[in-house]
């Protein structure tokens, strides 16, 4: 979500429009909000710019208010938090066509900047017509409390991953433990028991009622599909539309989601290594998939035994990468198969080859000393580990890994460590919202997926859409990237814009557009790119 796509015409997806409860139009929305507009904080806008074209100043519209909210919704009279929420007008004279409230993901994205962002990706048509609606999760961003539990937790040196040996598995359950306590700790309210999805979803009603709205439009990425799935269930009479890309599938919330994706982001890595050997002339890693794929796999054992540090001349900061560093910023090449993704990747492994340990540091080093903001990874493990009962027994997480990591073993191991904060989570697990067994459920849903995106596999979006009884679904075809709005593709945008400003959707339950294929290095490699500030979504 790094620029403003050009939106162009799309031919043969055979767009017919809703049933006929469903097409008629709302109209415009007159909201009569009781947020108190005023500027947003610094990071917020900030964050916001990075997205700004000569075309789309989101960054000088939006606007940010606090909203109290219910810490418990059984308990509407009780102990109140506090959530930020922003809004960025739409540009076209009279009143916004709607108030499009959106979510980045996570969980665990703070999410108030991300408004003003799909503003900036937005097509003039859009931003004509829509006021985009973000806000921070509660715990989160500038939400209020925003928990963090240890600053010093994801500091470099960390132990390895491993790959399940005993050594590794007792240090590395004795630090999880410890990360889960700490947030107990941390927690002066008890928000704890009450940061589920479902919560949010509430939440989310809140924000609509605020904004004067009778219904709101709904954009939810990754996570926010889960999100944008529960709020259907809990309140199906408002939703006007609701987009949701790169879809979790109903069923295996949340353990057996992430071992699925174990399985994805190893297939992906393997292609992105083809891809370096395809480029060898350029990046000199090898001329096979394997040959690049031992290189990869050396590197991160050499790495295991004597991590790489590096002392930036002009700040004094020391950098270590690490084979918990290397695995989790290299992962960024599996989420996206974006030149933004890949290119840093590849110039940080080519620039180790040579001896260029600056550029490698700034690729994959991470930050040795002071503190390390882990509000984000609070926001992961709080809902991930409340929406449900995560398995107690650490037998069958053993059991279960071990399986997946003799095929696929990218980052099994590293995701074990990311989720087992829920083993020793001091908060009671829910029940998650499961869309199968929903009987009322909006009818005019769209859905958005590449057959290939690793953090939210293709089977599972495909239990969705079956389960959104008369959703449709753009898929991109050997698509390999998260979340496909607003990412290059032409075919995708298009019928993100009809859908929102008409209603009219494809007409079959799966329409198929091309991916944009691979990107193509500049001749001499190395970008000046970093991988730092990409962000992961599910599964780190």
């Amino acid at each position: 979500m790094k620029r403003l796509v050009t939106v162009a015409a799309v031919t043969g997806l055979g767009l017919a429009g809703l049933g006929t409860a469903a097409a008629a139009d709302q109209g415009a929305a007159k909201p009569a909000s009781k947020l108190a507009w005023h500027a947003c904080a610094a990071d917020i806008v900030k964050s916001v710019s990075a997205t700004d074209t000569a075309q789309a100043q989101g960054s000088k519209r939006i606007k940010c208010a606090e909203l109290r909210v219910p810490l418990d919704y059984a308990k509407p009279n009780g102990t109140k938090i506090t959530l930020e929420v922003t809004i960025t007008p739409h540009t076209g004279s009279g009143p916004a066509k709607g108030q499009m409230v959106v979510n980045p993901g996570g969980p665990g994205g703070a999410g108030a900047y991300f408004g003003g962002r799909v503003f900036n990706q937005s097509s003039k048509a859009m931003q004509d017509a829509y006021d985009f609606v973000g806000f921070d999760p509660r715990g989160l961003g500038h939400s209020v409390p925003a928990i963090r539990c240890d600053l010093k937790y994801q500091l470099e040196p960390r132990p390895d991953y491993g790959t399940g040996d005993p050594q590794s598995e007792r240090i590395w359950l004795a630090k999880v433990k410890g990360y889960a306590q700490a947030c107990g700790k941390a927690d002066k309210i008890g928000l704890l028991n009450h940061d589920k999805t479902i919560d949010s979803a509430k939440d989310v009603d809140s924000i609509r009622r605020a904004l004067g709205a009778r219904q709101i439009d709904y954009y939810g990425a990754s996570y926010g599909t889960y999100l944008g799935q529960v709020y259907a269930a809990l309140f199906p009479g408002n939703v006007r539309r609701m987009a949701l890309d790169g879809n979790i599938g109903p069923s295996g919330v949340w353990y057996d989601a992430n071992l699925q994706q174990d399985i994805w982001f190893d297939r992906n890595m393997d292609y992105f290594f083809g891809w370096l050997a395809k480029w060898d002339k350029v990046y000199h890693l090898g001329t096979t998939q394997k040959q690049v794929r031992s290189f990869f796999y050396n590197l991160r054992g050499k790495l295991a035994k004597k991590p790489v540090f590096w002392k930036d001349p002009e700040s004094g900061e020391v950098l270590a990468v690490t084979s918990d560093s290397l695995t989790d910023n290299a992962q960024n090449a599996a989420y996206r198969r974006l030149p933004s993704y890949w290119f840093p990747i590849a110039d940080g492994l080519a620039a180790y080859k040579k001896g260029d340990t600056a550029t490698f540091a700034g690729a994959f080093g991470g930050q040795t000393t002071g503190e390390s903001d882990d509000n984000s990874y609070f926001g992961y493990s709080a809902v991930q580990c409340t929406d449900v009962q995560w398995p107690k027994s650490w037998a069958k997480w053993q059991r279960d890994n071990d399986k997946i990591q003799k095929k696929h073993p990218f980052e099994t191991w590293s995701n074990v460590w990311y989720n087992a904060p829920c083993l020793f989570w001091p908060a009671k697990a829910g029940k998650p919202v499961d869309v199968r067994h929903v009987k009322k459920l909006p009818t005019n849903i769209m859905m958005f997926n590449a057959t290939s995106d690793a953090a939210t596999p293709y089977p599972g979006a495909l239990e969705l859409h079956r389960a959104l009884k008369g959703s449709r679904m753009l898929v991109e075809s050997d698509g390999r990237t998260h979340c496909i709005v607003h990412r290059g593709n032409p075919a995708v945008d298009a019928v993100w814009d009809t859908y929102f400003l008409t209603g009219k959707r494809p007409a079959k339950g799966l329409t198929y557009v091309k991916s944009t294929g691979d990107p193509t290095p500049p001749a001499n490699g190395l970008t000046g790119a970093s991988v730092k500030g990409l962000g992961l979504d599910i599964a780190k």
